[in-house]
């Protein structure tokens, strides 16, 4: 499998108190453990289980993830927008790795 990838999508500018959507994607398997492999081993549970969502290191958004989450999974929230500042998206799977993606945002 290669390396995850996250992409996000954050508007680069808003005005004071706009509402902004944020749109995340990463590409990951997430393999669930119950499918078998060619020679009927047990493919091993890797499922990234936690994103979150920080702005100017304060958490804004979080989400636990469970095993029936597609492949490649998709996350969207909205955020209003009051100061300018860095978001910060991390994703968190079950070996303990972690993905992470910044963008700025400027409000003005």
């Amino acid at each position: 499998m290669a390396a995850p990838t996250p992409r996000v999508r954050v508007p680069a500018t808003a005005k004071p108190g706009e509402l902004i959507e944020i749109k995340t994607l990463i590409s990951h398997e997430m393999e669930s453990g119950q499918r078998k492999d060619a020679s009927g081993a047990t493919i091993p549970r890797k499922i990234i289980n936690k994103f979150t969502a920080q702005f100017n290191g304060k958490t804004v958004f979080e989400a636990d993830w469970n095993p029936a989450i597609s492949a490649n999974p998709y996350q969207s929230f909205f955020y209003k927008a009051a100061e300018s500042g860095d978001f910060t998206f991390i994703w968190k799977d079950d070996d303990g790795s972690e993905y992470k993606a910044t963008n700025k945002l400027t409000v003005a």
